[in-house]
């Protein structure tokens, strides 16, 4: 295989869904060589993050596009079909797209597509080597099936707004929709061992993806904290609930990250701030000592942190490699070489003009990722997907 194919050239991918878990997904996929035929409602104006804006792209004499930003995070390397699935006429094209297709991925409600004939019970009797991944809030199974879900709704009854924010504050959501991002990982994990599956016996079968379940699954030690003491954790901020020093400190001009992971680090960290007997204190030696005297600890660190400036504890830290780093605004990080040397700001060519976009961090030494076409405005390839014998041909 030429490396510039991508190492899921010829897989095809009927995408369905819309907003950001499944375009997350089948953005993934199309990044890695997929082909990607995305169907957009053409009675609302496609996905609905074309409207989430502004800001939008526009074209050179300034007129606004339907590519928001919001819509261009997760949906380049795919070809716009605006189809109506509540028509006859839209259910036999999707049902002849799905005759081409290897992965079918959809985020309706459950039951949602039934109506239509175009649930997984149907289609697998026509197609029985389709890998047909379903999304929804709570899953296709449970008391809560039935309620819709949305990111926010996902991170608060999954747990990790409890944990998130100051302690002092109101719950707090994650800066960006994570929940779904999460769960389109997990969907592009769970539909390339699917997919392996039916390579290997002919079988399709469904995945059932819940954010909820994702977003639970991806408590992590938080999670396994509560489930091993019974103990409900409390949100600290920027504190850690199993590793101190391990947050952000004011310093005098700023803030910075410490991340003292041991005991080693921990005494080179107090040697730096001229304070070596912090670690020979009993309360302070070991992590669990650290952990169980944090606000005392903190209560002397913070005062030494805020007199010293930023580059000056960054330097410092990190010649004696003490894990330590800046915090920075996103004008800052994509101005930075490491950004640049790692190609995580790319700039591609879409119909209403240059756009720039967040690279994939996929780095295959054989088979790279490749940044085939921009995303695209609603049913822009819907005469030539519709009109060709093979849809999914490049």
């Amino acid at each position: 295989m030429a490396a510039s194919e991508g190492p899921l050239k010829g897989v095809k991918v009927l995408d369905l869904s819309r907003i950001l878990a499944g375009p997350t997904c089948t953005q993934l996929l199309g990044d890695l060589g997929a082909s990607v035929i995305k169907i957009e409602n053409p009675g609302t104006g496609g996905d609905d993050t074309r409207q989430w804006g502004p800001p939008y792209v526009t074209d050179a004499e300034g007129n606004r596009s339907d590519l928001s930003a919001y819509f261009m995070s997760a949906n380049r390397n795919k070809k716009s079909v605006a189809l109506d699935i509540a028509t006859a006429e839209g259910q036999a094209e999707i049902r002849r797209l799905a005759s081409h297709a290897d992965i079918l991925i959809e985020n309706f409600k459950p039951g949602g597509l039934a109506k239509y004939g175009l649930d997984y019970a149907t289609l697998s009797k026509e197609f029985p080597g389709l890998v047909y991944c379903s999304i929804s809030g709570y899953g296709q199974t449970g008391p809560n099936a039935s309620k819709p879900g949305y990111d926010l709704m996902a991170q608060g009854y999954g747990g990790i707004m409890s944990l998130t924010g100051d302690p002092e504050g109101a719950p707090m959501k994650v800066g960006v929709g994570i929940a779904d991002v999460m769960c389109g990982m997990y969907a592009s994990v769970g539909i390339l061992a699917a997919l392996r599956h039916r390579d290997l016996t002919g079988e399709g079968q469904q995945i059932d993806l819940a954010l909820v379940d994702a977003q639970i699954a991806w408590l992590i030690n938080e999670g396994v904290n509560y489930l091993t003491s019974g103990s409900v954790p409390q949100r600290r901020g920027n504190g850690h609930p199993n590793i101190v020093p391990y947050e952000v400190y004011e310093t005098a001009d700023g803030h910075v990250i410490l991340a003292v992971g041991n005991d080693g680090q921990f005494k080179r960290f107090c040697s730096f701030l001229g304070r070596s007997e912090l670690a020979e204190d009993p309360r302070f030696a070991t992590n669990p000592s650290r952990l169980e005297h944090r606000d005392a600890l903190n209560a002397i660190l913070r005062p030494s942190m805020q007199a010293l400036d930023t580059k000056e504890v960054i330097s410092g830290l990190e010649a004696l490699k003490v894990p330590v780093g800046p915090v920075q605004t996103l004008d800052q990080v994509f101005d930075t070489e490491q950004v640049a040397a790692r190609h995580m700001k790319i700039d591609m060519q879409a119909q209403p003009g240059p756009v720039s976009l967040i690279g994939n961090p996929l780095n295959l030494s054989r088979t790279p990722v490749t940044y085939r076409s921009a995303p695209p405005v609603c049913g822009a390839d819907t005469e030539a997907v519709l009109n060709a014998e093979n849809p999914f041909e490049d």
